[in-house]
């Protein structure tokens, strides 16, 4: 069975790699470009796996997160940040917020597939 994956970002590029890999990988790929659309996209999909970008236009990562885990049919849902926020700290604000896991950007399209995939129910 096909696993669905919701992706929110907002750069064209990045998401373009990530939707490559996922689709070639046997994935549904779904996507929100922005973090409130992600919100709601995640409630009306309940999707097996999200991928969350954290710097999002109208709603950042972190509370889009917060916003997921309030929703009793998304509380188990791993999210994973997708993110360039690399400083001290950011890892830990992301699980803070909500975040299951962590993956810095640029992605290395090596080991995103398997960076991905220990988090999909099986």
């Amino acid at each position: 069975m096909k696993k669905t994956i919701l992706v929110i970002e907002d750069n064209e590029q990045n998401l373009y790699l990530v939707r490559f890999l996922l689709e070639k990988h046997g994935c549904f790929v779904h996507e929100a470009r922005d973090g409130r659309l992600g919100v709601t996209k995640a409630s009306e999909l309940r999707p097996d796996l999200i991928l969350l970008d954290i710097q999002l236009p109208r709603l950042d990562g972190y509370a889009v997160a917060m916003e997921i885990r309030k929703d009793p049919a998304l509380r188990n849902t791993p999210i994973v940040a997708v993110t360039s926020y690399a400083m001290v700290g950011d890892r830990e604000k992301a699980l803070a917020s909500g975040a299951t896991d962590y993956i810095e950007k640029p992605i290395n399209p090596s080991t995103f597939i398997s960076q991905v995939v220990k988090h999909l129910p099986h």
